[in-house]
């Protein structure tokens, strides 16, 4: 059974409120193209995270990775980090970069890959609402 690898996930809730706005394009322009998103006084969600590791299982744990682990590695650098806050205005990760759903799970994927064993394989997925999600990296 060597070699075998298996994928784990972990499931997370944060809430959190942005403003998806661009600095450099007019008032017209950024509610036109964010319509609600652009709220001059933000908006929130209640983000529901999957974080999907893949590796090969330790024949010594039978584990790819002890998920209570990854739950205190997600809680330290996502949940700690970002729940019940305004991305825009309370995190150095978004104050200069616009805070869609597809920036936050590139940042997420980020923090968390560098508290991860090169040899395990990462996956986001960031659920915005219960129809909108995004996942990185792509397929």
């Amino acid at each position: 059974m060597e070699n075998q690898r298996v994928t784990v996930f972990r499931k997370e809730h944060f809430n959190a409120a942005h403003r998806l706005n661009n600095p450099n394009w007019s008032d017209e322009k950024n509610a036109r193209v964010y319509g609600k998103c652009n709220n001059y006084n933000y908006h929130g969600h209640n983000y529901d995270l999957i974080v999907q590791v893949t590796g090969p299982v330790d024949p010594e744990t039978g584990y790819v990775m002890d998920m209570k682990v990854l739950s205190d590695i997600i809680k330290e650098q996502v949940t700690d980090r970002f729940d019940h806050k305004n991305l825009n205005l309370d995190t150095e990760e978004f104050r200069d970069l616009n805070p869609s759903a597809e920036n936050i799970a590139i940042v997420i994927y980020h923090l968390l890959r560098e508290q991860l064993d090169p040899v395990l394989d990462l996956k986001i997925r960031l659920y915005e609402t219960e129809r909108n999600f995004v996942e990185f990296p792509a397929a």
